[in-house]
C-alpha cells in the first residue's frame, strides 16, 4: 500500500490566534483515516487546507498527493489531483436534477452541442456505484437528504476523485441511510478510492476505520491503528483528560406536574391530508428532564412547536400550566409564560452569523438594558460577559461573528439567549447534534444545573444513550402518537426501540 497524502508541519494563523500548530497527517491509498476532535480542535481548518479553501500562501507547511506537491490556489486545484470534500451542508441545487448537478460546470460537449445522451449513460452509471435506483432526471429537491448525500458523493466520484472528504456526513441521516452510506465507503475503499472521515459519532469512527488520527487544540496528538483503540481512548486523546462517563447523571428532585399538554393535531404545512401529530398529551413537573424519543420523522419536534407557539401549519392544542388554561400563539407569547426553546437546526433558526456572539446571546432580552428605546451597552456588556464566564462559551471576545464559532460554543450561546429569560420550562429540541463528546458533557451538566434550580426541560434526542443517559422519564412517539410514558429505570434502549415501532400503546 502506497502513500497518497501527506500533510507536513501545516501551520495556519487568523490573526494572533494559531488554528493550526504543526500538524501532520498521512494517508495510503484505499485507507479510512478517521479525523477526530473536539469542536474548535482544527479539524475543518486542516480540511480547508488541504481542499484548497485556504491557498497556498495562506498557511504554512507542505501538502504531496500521490508523491507531487500541492500548491492550490482554489478547490478546483485540488480537485484536479482527485480530492473531493463533501460538506455537512450540502452544495447541491435542489431545483436542477441530478444529471444537472453532475455536471455543472462540466457539461460534456461536442463542438459546443451539449451530449446529453452521454451525460445521462454517465450519471446512471455513477448512481449505479453508489447504489442509489432513481433516475439521472429526478429533481435534487424531490430527494431525501440521504439521497442527496449519495448524489453528493456522485458527483465527487463522476470527477475521478480519488480521495473523498466527509465531514459529518450522517448528521441529517437516519439509521437505515447512515448504514447504506457507511457501506458505501467502504466499498469504494475497496476500489481504492481512500477517505478522511469526520464524525462525532464515534460508534462510526470506530465501525469505518482502518486509523484514527486526533487532534486537539490545533496540534496533532496521535495516529493509532482503529483495531487498538477503545471509546474511551479515542475520547480521552480528544479532551485532554480522562472521562468516567459521558453522562453526568446528577440526583434532583421532581416536584408537583406545572405542565399539562392535550389533545395536540398536527397536520403537514405542504399537504393538510397527511397528521404530523395525532392527539397526544403528555404532563411536566418541576425539576424533571423529559426525553422525547422516536424515530425521524414521528412528530416530535412538530409536537414541540405547537407548545411553543412556532408551528407554521394548521394545529390545535390544549395548555394547562400551573393549573391555568393558557393559550399560546407565537414563540413571544411562550416567552412571556416562561417557556423557552432552542431548536434543532441552530444554523437556520437559532443563530443570526453575522451579528457578534453577544448579540446574539441578548437577543431575546434587550428590554432589560433599554431606557427609553436607548440600550445600556455597558449593562448589557456585563450580562453577556456573565454569561460567557457561566457557560463557558469558548470564544476570543464577545465581539466576534457568532459563524466563527464551533457548534459546541454556538449551541452555548444559544442556551444563553434563553436563559436569559429566565424561563420555567426550557425545549431543547436535539441539543448536542454535531457536538463534540466534551461540548456535549459541558451541556448535559449545565442541564443538570438548570433543574437543580427549578427549571423544567423537555429534551427531544435522537441519539437512544444520550436519552437513557439524561432522562428521568421518556415520551415515545410513533407516526404523530405518544406511544409510551416510561420512567427511566431500567430503561434500555430495545425497550424504547420496540415501543416507537409499536402499533399499540406502551403504558
Amino acid at each position: 500500500m502506497s502513500t497518497l497524502l501527506e500533510m507536513r508541519n501545516i501551520v495556519k494563523c487568523f490573526g494572533q490566534v494559531t488554528a493550526l500548530d504543526g500538524i501532520n497527517l498521512t494517508l495510503q491509498e484505499g485507507e479510512i483515516l478517521s479525523l477526530c476532535g473536539e469542536n474548535g480542535s482544527g479539524k475543518s481548518t486542516l480540511m480547508k487546507v488541504l481542499c484548497g479553501i485556504y491557498p497556498v500562501g495562506e498557511y504554512e507547511g507542505e501538502i504531496f498527493f500521490a508523491g507531487k506537491p500541492v500548491k492550490a490556489k482554489n478547490i478546483k486545484d485540488t480537485e484536479k489531483f482527485g480530492i473531493a470534500i463533501i460538506h455537512q451542508e450540502l452544495t447541491l441545487v435542489k431545483e436542477l436534477s441530478i444529471l444537472e448537478n453532475l455536471f455543472l460546470g462540466a457539461e460534456i460537449s461536442h463542438y459546443g452541442v451539449l451530449d446529453f445522451t452521454a451525460m445521462f449513460h454517465r450519471t446512471q452509471q455513477m448512481l449505479k456505484q453508489v447504489k442509489l435506483d432513481v433516475s439521472p432526471d429526478t429533481r435534487v429537491g424531490d430527494l431525501g437528504v440521504g439521497q442527496q448525500q449519495l448524489v453528493e458523493i456522485a458527483k465527487a466520484l463522476s470527477k475521478n476523485a480519488r480521495l473523498l472528504v466527509l465531514d459529518e456526513p450522517t448528521a441529517p441521516l437516519t439509521e437505515s441511510e447512515t448504514e447504506i452510506l457507511l457501506n458505501l465507503v467502504k466499498a469504494l475503499r475497496n476500489k481504492g478510492v481512500s477517505c478522511i472521515y469526520i464524525s462525532h459519532k464515534l460508534s462510526e469512527v470506530k465501525a469505518i476505520s482502518d486509523h484514527i488520527c486526533i487532534i486537539r487544540d490545533g496540534k496533532h496528538i496521535g495516529t493509532r491503528e482503529a483495531s487498538t483503540m477503545t471509546t474511551d481512548d479515542i475520547i480521552a486523546m480528544m479532551v485532554g483528560r480522562e472521562m468516567k462517563q459521558l453522562f453526568p447523571r446528577e440526583e434532583h428532585l421532581i416536584g408537583d406536574t406545572i405542565l399539562k399538554v392535550g389533545s395536540v393535531h398536527a397536520w403537514d404545512k405542504a399537504n393538510s391530508k397527511i397528521k404530523k401529530v395525532d392527539d397526544a398529551s403528555f404532563y411536566l413537573r418541576k425539576g424533571e428532564i423529559l426525553g422525547i424519543s422516536g424515530l425521524v420523522g414521528s412528530g416530535r419536534t412538530e409536537l414541540m412547536e405547537c407548545l411553543y407557539g412556532s408551528y407554521q401549519g394548521k394545529s390545535s392544542i390544549q395548555i394547562e400550566l400551573n393549573g391555568k388554561t393558557i393559550r399560546i400563539n407565537s414563540s413571544q407569547e411562550a416567552l412571556q409564560y416562561g417557556i423557552a426553546m432552542v431548536p434543532e437546526d441552530r444554523k437556520r433558526h437559532g443563530i443570526i452569523p453575522i451579528m457578534s456572539v453577544g448579540q446574539n446571546m441578548t437577543l431575546s432580552g434587550l428590554e432589560d438594558f433599554t431606557t427609553i428605546g436607548v440600550i445600556s451597552t455597558p449593562k448589557e456588556a456585563h450580562m453577556i460577559q456573565d454569561l460567557i464566564d457561566k457557560l463557558q462559551v469558548k470564544t476570543p471576545n464577545a465581539e466576534i461573528a457568532i459563524r466563527n464559532l464551533s457548534g459546541g460554543n454556538q449551541q452555548k450561546a444559544i442556551l444563553a439567549r434563553f436563559l436569559m429569560v429566565n424561563p420555567d420550562i426550557l425545549i431543547l429540541d436535539e441539543p448536542t447534534r454535531g457536538i463534540d463528546v466534551g461540548a456535549k458533557y459541558e451541556i448535559y451538566k449545565l442541564m443538570f444545573t438548570l433543574v437543580k434550580n427549578g427549571i423544567s426541560i423537555i429534551m427531544v434526542s435522537s441519539e437512544l444513550p444520550e436519552v437513557l443517559g439524561i432522562s428521568d422519564r421518556v415520551l415515545v412517539m410513533h407516526e404523530g402518537k405518544i406511544k409510551g410514558n416510561l420512567n427511566n429505570k431500567d430503561l434500555t434502549q430495545e425497550i424504547i426501540m420496540d415501543c416507537a415501532l409499536s402499533e399499540g400503546v406502551v403504558a
